[in-house]
């Protein structure tokens, strides 16, 4: 990938902490706040971003069906609108994406999940074989200088716009990050931040409830020092805290004693209690919707059409009946999880502020609600899979072969018990323990695979994103029928 300033890594996929699958304003992650100075831009799967220039026409399709980007606003109703499937004449296939966000609040109000399906063709852009789009466009430029002059002080009120320095942390797969700079020869007036992340919220499924969840979740972890200060907060996005930081890489998420520490972060997030439904509804509520949605779907271009009859030829429906049996029959306790625990939202903190034995923070927390344990584990699990800093198509790189093994899962669980102790007084059998452990993680990790799968072929259709979209919705399902095989 095109370097980048620094990157509070990949965006992320937002889903309601109520369990209801719609879209809304709000972003990995899919790549989901953390910077890595000088390093690729970080891509994860979420919410869809798209170019600004399907957006200011008027032409087409009805625009209040989708916001700023380009791409599907939100919905205010808890009941999923009818997709409409049939696409109507594309327009002119763009070999670059602008990263240009452009929201207006009547788009609040709209209740179109698919509508922007219909205003171009499917949208997964396979020829961009040269990298990712580096340039903070116009807009964004004018948009950010202002909220960082409405929202912070000091500086930042009286410098002029042609000081004002913005740069791209990442262009993800769900929101869009960019750093945002006072120049060097500005004095600071008080005790303002020098530099701050602006996060332009994408395209994600879910209601605007839940954007309004996860800002009061994002509120109270900063409280508690468990997250990035929250600096700003607006209907498009919101300024945070910018924490220095080296960008984790996916094969660093094997190294014992990062693995050891994440585990412990882990069991402290899962202890916590936060006020919101403590129904399991998250998992299986956006999996149904995703599948809803997927089976109504209907692809112009010839290569996402061959990819998608590929995919439905595996009896998706049916194979969730399956899955859902499996996991019922699963024990796994329901806790306040964050359900998107990969490298890409993990900050690595400096050790001149932070404590040298503890150098890692969970950050995105956008998918956080109460639900099953073992979600994390296996969805964790996988993510030490892939990487997606990689440049080229399909800008993902799969290794299947760096799946834990028994003992690194051991490792992990170990850790991640040794700290529930100290939480709990509950005697238990370890081994015994342990072995069930494994069995769930293993387990929801086919849960991690289907719901991301389903994600990505809704992707292929609504993003303008540089991210082979149907290439990956291949790749977790191939990876959850091997899984199947192994833990069924």
């Amino acid at each position: 990938m095109p370097f980048r300033p620094s990157s509070y890594v990949r965006l992320f996929r937002l889903s309601g902490f109520n369990g209801e699958l719609r879209l809304s304003a709000s972003s990995f992650s899919r790549h989901r706040p953390t910077f890595h100075t000088g390093l690729p831009l970080l891509f994860a799967r979420k919410l869809t971003m798209q170019s600004s220039r399907n957006v200011t026409s008027s032409s087409g399709c009805d625009k209040e069906g989708l916001d700023g980007a380009g791409k599907p606003g939100p919905v205010l109703s808890s009941n999923i609108p009818t997709v409409t499937t049939e696409d109507t004449d594309p327009p002119t296939e763009k070999k670059r994406v602008e990263s240009t966000l452009v929201v207006n609040e009547r788009n609040l109000r709209t209740p179109s999940p698919l509508c922007g399906a219909n205003c171009d063709d499917d949208s997964e852009a396979e020829s961009f074989r040269d990298g990712r789009t580096e340039e903070v466009d116009r807009d964004t430029r004018g948009r950010g200088f202002t909220w960082c002059r409405d929202f912070l002080s000091g500086s930042w009120k009286t410098i002029q716009e042609d000081d004002f320095q913005i740069s791209i942390v990442s262009g993800g797969l769900s929101n869009l990050l960019y750093l945002c700079s006072l120049p060097e020869h500005v004095q600071s007036e008080g005790d303002e931040p020098r530099q701050v992340l602006l996060r332009v919220y994408g395209a994600i499924l879910q209601g605007v409830d839940s954007l309004v969840l996860e800002s009061v979740m994002f509120a109270i972890l900063a409280e508690r020092t468990l997250g990035p200060k929250l600096y700003g907060i607006f209907p498009e996005g919101r300024l945070e805290q910018y924490l220095p930081n080296t960008r984790m890489r996916t094969d660093q998420l094997s190294h014992p004693a990062i693995s050891a520490e994440i585990a412990t972060k882990l069991a402290r997030f899962h202890n916590m209690l936060m006020p919101f439904n403590k129904e399991p509804k998250w998992l299986f509520g956006t999996i149904d919707r995703y599948m809803d949605q997927v089976m109504k779907l209907n692809f112009v271009r010839e290569a996402h059409l061959k990819k998608y009859k590929k995919l439905m030829k595996l009896d998706l429906p049916a194979e969730l009946e399956s899955l859902r049996a499996l996991l019922a029959a699963t024990p796994s306790p329901v806790v306040f999880c964050h359900n998107d625990v990969q490298e890409g939202n993990i900050l690595m903190l400096e050790e001149r502020d932070h404590s040298p034995v503890e150098k890692l923070m969970l950050i995105d927390f956008e998918y956080s609600s109460y639900n099953y344990r073992g979600f994390d584990f296996g969805n964790h699990f996988c993510e030490w899979m892939y990487d997606y800093t990689y440049n080229q198509w399909p800008f993902y790189k799969a290794t299947p072969e760096n799946y834990p093994t028994r003992e690194q899962q051991l490792h992990f669980i170990r850790n991640y018990l040794s700290e529930q102790k100290r939480y709990s007084d509950v005697t238990m059998d370890q081994t015994q323990t342990e072995e069930d452990m494994i069995i769930e993680a293993n387990r929801y990790a086919l849960a991690s695979h289907f719901l991301w799968g389903l994600w990505s072929i809704i992707q292929a259709k609504i993003s303008k994103i540089e991210f082979g979209y149907m290439d990956y919705a291949q790749c977790r399902f191939d990876a959850y029928f091997k899984q199947k095989k192994l833990f069924s």
